[in-house]
């Protein structure tokens, strides 16, 4: 039978620990030392310390964490700026190396850009791959004899303005992909009126002269008059008006057309025939390698 003994103890009084026997008889009471009130107490101190030290540690460890992530974009970067040579199907060497390029702001400030693959105002209709600013590049020997025909122009009233220069490679691919869509000619009154849009690129076109990097497409602008000179028709027009020998034009537009191809020509340019406006530097540098590198101010190699 169990007995139940009713304790009734002060706040004054010691702590008391209670052990009952397995058949529940009260067997002892024994007062509890203060002092060991305090050491539960330092240990129970001492256990949240331990846990909060611990807790500052994951922390630590959590921040380490986010920022050894913060600065994984950083080795992305020396990743993509790895220089990169494939071979083409067509064994051509694609190339993201823009080191020997160089941006025309700088290296022939008195032209004016016009960047038209950078806006929506081309034969496409709409920003083209590759362009992600509104830059323009050449190769070094490119821009050094372009700046020579800057400066022969300027000398006559004259400022180039360049419709575009370097052309990526995907860019190039950009042009294909819209070539073979036949449903998409909305700006087809403006650049090639008379022709079927499947005629636009000669079969198997894959690349771009442009994209060798010493190619600059560009036209005359009058200081005198704050225009563009005449020409007789306008850059990237898909028809026989566009060719540099055309004569069914004005003679100040033909006269025009033939100051800037003599400039060009006299610092070592070529001019295409189907295009009054296209000019490749005659000793190019790269005449086998096509470029990848977009058209943007990182591209842009500090030497």
């Amino acid at each position: 039978m169990n007995r139940i003994t009713r304790l009734t103890i002060s706040a004054a009084a010691a702590a008391l620990t209670i052990s009952l026997s397995a058949c529940g008889t009260l067997t002892e009471l024994k007062p509890l030392n203060p002092s060991s009130l305090s050491d539960s107490s330092s240990s129970s101190k001492a256990d949240s310390s331990s846990a909060d030290s611990s807790s500052d540690d994951e922390s630590s460890q959590q921040e380490k964490s986010d920022d050894s992530s913060e600065e994984k974009p950083d080795s992305k970067e020396e990743s993509s700026s790895e220089i990169v040579e494939t071979v083409a199907e067509d064994g051509v060497t694609l190339s993201n190396d823009s080191s020997d390029f160089v941006l025309l702001s700088e290296a022939v400030p008195d032209a004016i850009l016009e960047m038209r693959y950078y806006s929506t105002y081309n034969f496409v209709g709409e920003r083209i791959d590759g362009y992600e600013e509104p830059v323009a590049f050449l190769t070094k020997e490119a821009a050094d004899a372009l700046k020579e025909v800057s400066d022969e122009l300027k000398e006559q009233g004259y400022r180039l303005k360049i419709y575009d220069a370097y052309r990526p490679q995907s860019a190039v691919d950009h042009f294909i992909r819209w070539a073979q869509d036949s449903d998409d000619t909305k700006m087809k009154d403006y650049f090639y009126p008379d022709l079927d849009k499947e005629s636009l690129f000669p079969e198997g076109y894959a690349h771009s002269g442009n994209s060798r990097g010493s190619t600059v497409d560009v036209t005359l602008f009058d200081v005198s008059t704050q225009k563009d000179v005449d020409m007789g028709g306008t850059f990237d027009y898909f028809g026989e008006i566009s060719r540099s020998d055309y004569v069914y034009i004005t003679e100040e537009q033909y006269a025009n057309r033939e100051l800037l191809a003599n400039a060009m020509k006299n610092h070592g340019f070529e001019q295409n025939a189907e295009e009054w406006w296209h000019f490749t530097l005659s000793d190019e540098p790269f005449t086998d390698t096509y470029f990848t590198f977009p058209v943007n101010s990182d591209s842009a190699v500090k030497n």
